[in-house]
């Protein structure tokens, strides 16, 4: 069976099968829209448009299912027209549909095009363009089918403008005049149609009717559009005037095909896309100048010649090669002496060469006019060395490769090359090493060719080295690149070497360049600003950016968006290796520094926005040198610590590497809120320990104390409490030491935190009764030991106590304008009113506080605020919404990597559960958290476990009930807990 919709609609090989006006209609948008499903809304819109009856569904069901029947007396299965609860949908097979068949062949024609095919990609598009019999679905009214059969026209007249591009290339223009003529007359506006049909006339001598198709088309342009002509029309215009038109054959010179090009490597791998679309802008656009560049080893002269090879047959006259020694170790070619070469390869004896640039120049030229030629001008230096040598001819192309990006050639159609993509750079090592030693070890593979960062040349010069040495497995010399003091020298065979290669282009720059480019490889992450660049050669930003351009144009370095710059791994090691040599060993000190100090200074002034005002340890930071980078970069808020938060990690290692231990704890502190509050507790561990190290070394008693203090907030989050509470009681030894009362009462505020959280609510009373009362702290010291305390009194079940404090952190903070300890005392408010039984109000404060959390990106915050209103949608009999509220809350405490917090969060989504009817699921989450809690040793979990356990059970087994209760109520009763008052009257219910 086959459905063509390539004029009017047929079916099954004849157009009155489907006679209904409304199932015809309807069929074509099925088949318009084949393989998917159409929604009810659309079939009605496209039957009755903008009056449908109120009946019109099941009018809609009524033609549907005469359809079906219609369709079954042909020969397919009724299922062709499948039913979804959105609408219908038509299933047929590739070969079922013209349209179908009419895509792919013309896919193949562009393919067998791009790659030179162009007798193959003839018959591609003149068997695609044989389906049609006229406009796409005729005859068919409803405007919903004409606006996408107008799609499908379009599509046929694009295939139809590419098959005469093609046809024309073959010399067959007689053979297109008369369609030509015929398609013009019906889209006379159509540009390009009109050119094509231009070229044909001027190829068969008929200039004057070329000439006159011209003045045709000028004349409806103004009177229908009231403009001109485009240019490239016009461009053609003179060109007939002039009779300068290869295919109109003026030169009768006998022409001997030169060819220079060299070898095309057999094993080119990858860049497909760009060869399909270099071809396609070189054949179908008419783009004659193409700027191949990208840095060092990418594979620029490979592609070049490879696409100039495939243009071959469209060019057949010359095919041009000169090596320009832009970047090389020799000096670079005049422009007078790669033209000597160029003529020489055209087979001018050299007698007949000019001495004079410009008579030179003229006879280049002069050879050049009549050929299809292909010139590749390899390795070019510059604008300026390149620009006199490009002919003017219609007929000649030019590829043009560099290491630079030749701004300055308007003509041009630049493109930038890339690294490989992971799957071709292991392709392209399989090639050149033996596929068959690849496929045995594709994970050594893998590493290797990432190890030579998918770079066309390190890969080539790995490969070359494993096939050299058949004794060595992949897997030795991928541990060779990744253990080896030197990389680069891994990657060398012979006089041709990855580090040579960047040694070229590294000459090239001009010193100040060559200053920062040196600099950058210090600089541990993956994307850098123009920030870092000025701190790093400490100069304006302005001067800086000048500098980073320049080492964008000569590809050292690429912007992956603006603002943002990166250095390719091999780039980045070649980069170390230069800083690295013993001259420049002062310079590299004293820019590490700033680096450091630059980091360290953005990451505070950005803390001092979501810190608290005034903290100790923060304000005694040392003030930056450099305002105006800091300015720049703290605009950029918590982004900034997203965006380099591996970097920071990585430069506190350096730090230490470096022996800078000052850095280290400056900088670790600094980035401490960040990776706090964003759940980053592996890069606050490890930051904070190299912290330490470096503080002990230097015996800072400050040092030590704030690192000791800021590391245990780690280990008190992964709820390692007793860790947590041995380190910043070591730190209060520290602080009381240096007789400081603000830095006393902050530790002694957190030591209360962490032991009301571990259940031991009365010395967390009393480490917090003993902060307030020392009175020498700042006024958001003395808010924060407010809300800890008020958090106390709330977990300890001291809700009038507990209120009033929370009420004076409220006010405390409003006075001040602090908006996250106004979110904090909200919370507690909205947190102990509901407790008290004021449901409504509570809710309200509890969303403005969650709403004021999101907004400072307070995530663990924003999760105990999601589990007490879920709390709140539970106790008023909406179980689904709570449980959506704790899933919630789970998902934020696991990102933020808070173990007791998602304890919490499970407990509370298995109460909801159970609340549902769900009795197993809850059990079960229940008794996973039970295993948690009782490993983390948060008894206030493993009560509440115990007893949503006890709840699970009480039906079916109250005995067992009567145990879990039991012991729930043992441990609420250790902690002081106000949970146990509904524990110990759930037991007294079981008896």
């Amino acid at each position: 069976m086959r459905f063509a919709i390539l004029g009017p609609l047929r079916v099954g090989g004849g157009e009155a099968t489907i006679t209904a006006g409304r199932d015809r209609t309807i069929l074509a948008v099925l088949l318009l829209r084949a393989g998917r499903v159409v929604p009810v809304e659309e079939l009605i819109d496209a039957v009755w448009e903008d009056r449908p009856p109120a009946t019109a569904r099941t009018q809609l069901q009524i033609c549907v299912s005469r359809l079906r029947h219609r369709l079954a007396t042909l020969g397919p299965p009724v299922e062709i027209i499948i039913t979804d609860p959105v609408g219908y949908g038509v299933r047929i097979e590739p070969d079922d549909l013209d349209a179908e068949v009419f895509a792919r062949g013309v896919e193949a024609g562009r393919v067998a095009a791009a790659a030179g095919r162009h007798t193959e990609a003839r018959q591609h598009y003149r068997a695609a363009l044989a389906l049609w019999r006229g406009p796409a679905l005729g005859g068919i009214a409803s405007r919903s089918v004409r606006r996408r059969a107008q799609t499908l026209d379009e599509q046929r007249l694009a295939a139809l403008e590419e098959c005469v591009d093609v046809e024309l290339r073959l010399r067959r223009a007689a053979d297109v005049i008369d369609e030509l003529t015929e398609s013009v007359e019906r889209h006379p506006l159509r540009e390009r149609l009109r050119g094509q049909l231009m070229l044909a006339l001027s190829a068969v001598g008929r200039q004057a009717d070329a000439l006159a198709v011209y003045r045709e088309g000028r004349r409806i342009y103004a009177q229908e559009l009231g403009i001109e002509p485009g240019a490239a029309l016009q461009e053609l215009h003179q060109r007939v005037l002039a009779g300068d038109l290869a295919l109109a054959g003026a030169d009768n010179r006998t022409i001997v095909p030169v060819r220079s090009l060299p070898r095309a490597i057999s094993d080119f791998t990858g860049r497909q896309e760009t060869v399909a679309r270099l071809v396609k802008e070189i054949e179908g656009d008419g783009v004659r100048i193409q700027l191949v560049d990208g840095m060092p080893g990418s594979g620029k002269t490979t592609l070049a010649v490879h696409v100039a090879t495939a243009l071959g047959e469209r060019f057949p006259d010359a095919h041009l090669f000169v090596d320009l020694h832009g970047h090389s170790e020799r000096t670079p070619l005049t422009p007078a002496a790669a033209m000597a070469t160029l003529l020489r390869q055209l087979g001018v004896p050299a007698k007949r060469v000019p001495l004079d640039v410009d008579d030179r120049l003229a006879l280049w030229r002069t050879e050049l006019a009549g050929r299809r030629a292909v010139v590749v001008f390899d390795n070019a230096a510059s604008t300026a060395q390149v620009a006199p040598l490009l002919p003017n001819g219609p007929d000649n192309v030019v590829l043009i490769t560099s290491r630079r990006r030749l701004v300055g050639l308007d003509d041009g159609r630049p493109s930038s090359l890339t690294v490989l993509e992971r799957d071709e750079a292991v392709e392209l090592l399989g090639r050149v090493a033996g596929a068959g030693r690849i496929e045995a070890e594709p994970v050594a593979a893998a590493e290797v060719a990432r190890r030579c960062g998918y770079l066309p040349l390190a890969l080539r010069l790995a490969g070359a080295r494993l096939a050299h040495r058949p004794g060595w497995r992949v897997s030795d010399l991928a541990e060779r690149l990744a253990t080896g003091s030197d990389p680069l020298a891994e990657l060398a065979a012979g006089q041709r070497s990855v580090g040579q290669a960047f040694a070229l282009s590294y000459a090239q720059l001009p010193p100040p360049a060559q200053r920062l480019f040196r600099l950058l490889g210090l600089h541990p992450g993956a994307r850098f600003d123009n920030g870092v660049a000025a701190a790093l050669l400490g100069v304006p930003m302005p001067a800086s950016q000048h500098l980073l351009d320049e080492l964008v144009d000569a590809h050292l370095a690429e912007e992956v968006q603006p603002g943002r710059y990166r250095l390719h791994d091999l780039i980045r090691e070649y980069s170390r290796t230069i800083s690295g040599q013993p001259e420049h060993a002062t310079e590299r000190r004293l820019a590490l520094e700033r680096l450091l100090d630059h980091h360290m200074h953005v990451a505070a002034a950005i803390a001092r926005t979501i810190e608290l005002v005034g903290s100790p340890s923060l304000s005694r930071l040392p003030e930056p040198t450099r305002l105006d980078l800091v300015t720049a970069t703290a605009a950029q808020g918590r982004s900034w610590f997203d965006e380099n938060r591996a970097a920071l990690t990585a430069l506190v290692r350096l730090a230490e590497a470096e022996g800078l231990l000052r850095h280290c704890w400056q900088l670790a502190r600094a980035t401490w809120r960040a990776n706090f509050d964003g759940g980053h507790l592996d890069e606050l561990l490890e930051t904070h320990t190299i912290a330490l190290r470096a503080a002990e070394a230097l015996g800072d008693d400050e040092a030590i104390a704030t690192t000791l203090n800021y590391l245990a907030s780690a280990h008190y989050r992964l709820a390692r409490f007793t860790e947590a509470i041995r380190l910043m009681e070591v730190a209060l030894v520290h602080r009381r030491r240096l007789g400081r009362a603000a830095e006393i009462g902050s530790t002694l505020g957190n030591l209360g935190v962490a032991a009301l959280t571990n259940g031991d609510y009365r010395r967390g009373k009393e480490y917090l009764d003993e902060a307030l009362a020392l009175k020498q702290h700042s006024n958001g010291a003395h808010a924060s030991f407010l809300n800890n305390l008020a958090y106390g009194l709330l977990c300890w079940g001291r809700y009038p106590e507990g209120l009033r404090v929370a009420r004076h952190h409220l006010f405390l903070a409003q006075q001040h304008r602090d908006t996250r300890h106004v979110a904090l005392a909200m919370g507690h408010i909205g947190m102990i009113r509901h407790r008290l039984g004021h449901t409504e109000p509570a809710r309200r404060l509890l969303r403005v506080a969650l709403r004021f959390k999101r907004q400072a990106a307070n995530r663990f915050g924003e999760a105990e605020l999601l589990n007490e209103l879920g709390m709140i949608e539970q106790e008023t009999g909406r179980p689904e919404r709570a449980a959506e509220m704790h899933r919630e809350a789970l998902l934020i405490m696991i990102e933020a990597a808070d173990r007791i917090g998602q304890c919490s969060s499970r407990n509370l989504l298995a109460r909801a559960i159970l609340q549902q009817g769900d009795v197993a699921s809850a059990l079960d989450l229940h008794r996973r958290v039970l295993e948690d809690a009782t490993r983390l040793g948060s008894r206030h979990e493993q009560a509440r476990a115990l007893d949503g356990m006890a709840r699970c059970v009480r039906g079916s087994d109250p005995g067992r009930a009567r145990t879990y209760a039991s012991r729930a109520l043992a441990l609420f009763r250790q902690i002081e807990s106000p949970d146990q008052h509904p524990t110990a009257a759930l037991l007294a219910e079981l008896g």
